[in-house]
């Protein structure tokens, strides 16, 4: 389902600010597809990610990263969809009071199974304990949305499932010994040697990997945001 709230004052564009701004409490961290002294700062990533930044730029976006100092919610008192939108809320609006006249966007992937929230490993053998528990089975992994620009916001969430392999130890010891996985939810990463660990999987891949771009577009498109014309 998607949330779009629209206030009554047309949105617009603010280009007057400067290429280099800092703002308290959040760090610009980078600068996609613009150049130096470019006063285009309409989107604004409010993620550190390096997977949300790569499906961005591969989809012809340019935009700014700004990574919001927040302490992001666990799976406590939560449902798996509520988190993923509430921590993509709380990223978004940090940066968003800062830049209210940019588009901002706010993305949060959490990892669920029978009911459980699996969040990023505190170590090698929370993520190697994840692994066993997902061998075999399918999981969801839900990616929440935020969009906001004045008054104008969209909320919404991207559902993937993922089938595992069976996997023994010697598969979950070779395949954290290739992927660095204490950043990722779940413990492991689809985009990195998933051969050795995923089985199949429904639903949007890039969804998987962080952010859903096509529902991302989509809704861009419908808040009056100019995005890049597909080929």
């Amino acid at each position: 389902m998607i949330q779009v709230h629209v206030g009554a004052t047309p949105w617009r564009f603010d280009s007057s600010r400067a290429h280099h701004q800092f703002f308290p409490g959040n760090r610009v961290i980078d600068v996609i597809g613009l150049t130096e002294g470019s006063t285009k700062w309409e989107l604004i990533l409010a993620s550190g990610s390096p997977r949300r930044r790569d499906l961005l730029s591969e989809a012809g976006l340019s935009f700014q990263i700004i990574s919001p100092d927040i302490d992001e919610l666990s799976g406590d008192g939560y449902s798996p969809r509520d988190l993923a939108l509430t921590n993509a809320r709380l990223k978004c609006m940090a940066v968003s009071e800062e830049k209210p006249e940019s588009m901002v966007i706010g993305a949060d992937t959490v990892v669920t199974l029978s009911g459980k929230i699996y969040g990023k490993p505190i170590d090698l053998e929370e993520a190697a304990e994840n692994l066993r528990v997902f061998s075999g089975r399918i999981h969801e992994v839900l990616t929440g949305v935020v969009l906001s620009c004045g008054d104008q916001r969209a909320e919404f969430v991207g559902t993937s499932f993922v089938k595992f392999r069976e996997l023994n130890e010697r598969d979950i010891e070779d395949y954290l010994s290739k992927v660095y996985v204490l950043d990722k939810a779940g413990g492991y990463a689809a985009q990195e040697h998933r051969e050795l660990i995923i089985e199949k999987f429904e639903g949007d891949y890039q969804n998987i990997i962080g952010l859903p771009v096509s529902l991302v577009l989509d809704q861009l498109h419908k808040m009056g945001f100019p995005i890049p014309k597909s080929e």
